[in-house]
């Protein structure tokens, strides 16, 4: 949600700064890290633009209100946006440390792979990651509908040989 900053208390989850009373922010409601219940995250709104493109552009479509320097956000949004990473996506693997998540084999450097969403428990709390697979052990890691056209949406820097051997290495 957005709204005019009640108190100058809170800080920004991004930069750190404080949010000043009286401006407008960025908030997300999330578990809280100090116990049960929820808490609000806040952020100003150009650092929610850079770190959290998708929810503030939600945010900002139901917001009725007056936006100051609403044309830097919005050019902050599309750049965000424009780097974004979508999952699942393909690549070349950087190194030759990843391990796939289906046969458990290790990815070769350079080799193409397949990142998919995975959970991974980091303390008391689940995060989101990234999870590697081999893209003959893609079809059999959860349920991926429309496979191969989400990996040609989404693997920015494959050239269209990379995108024929994903494409020829996927079982149908």
């Amino acid at each position: 949600m957005i709204e005019v900053a009640k108190t100058g208390r809170a800080r920004c989850r991004s930069c750190r700064q404080a949010v000043e009373k009286g401006s407008l922010r960025f908030g997300e409601e999330q578990p809280s890290a100090f116990g049960e219940g929820m808490q609000w995250g806040w952020y100003h709104l150009l650092c929610a633009a850079r770190k959290r493109p998708g929810p503030l552009r939600s945010a900002l479509a139901g917001f009725p209100g007056e936006i100051p320097g609403r044309e830097e956000l919005e050019q902050a949004l599309a750049e965000a946006e424009q780097k974004a990473i979508t999952l699942p996506y393909a690549e070349h693997a950087p190194t030759g440390r990843s391990k796939c998540l289906g046969c458990s084999e290790s990815i070769a450097k350079g080799a193409l792979r397949v990142a998919v969403e995975r959970e991974v428990e980091v303390g008391s709390m689940v995060r989101s990651g990234a999870g590697y697979l081999h893209p003959a052990c893609a079809p059999q890691h959860g349920d991926l509908p429309d496979l191969l056209g989400q990996l040609r949406r989404n693997s920015k820097g494959l050239s269209e040989a990379d995108l024929a051997e994903l494409a020829s290495a996927i079982p149908e």
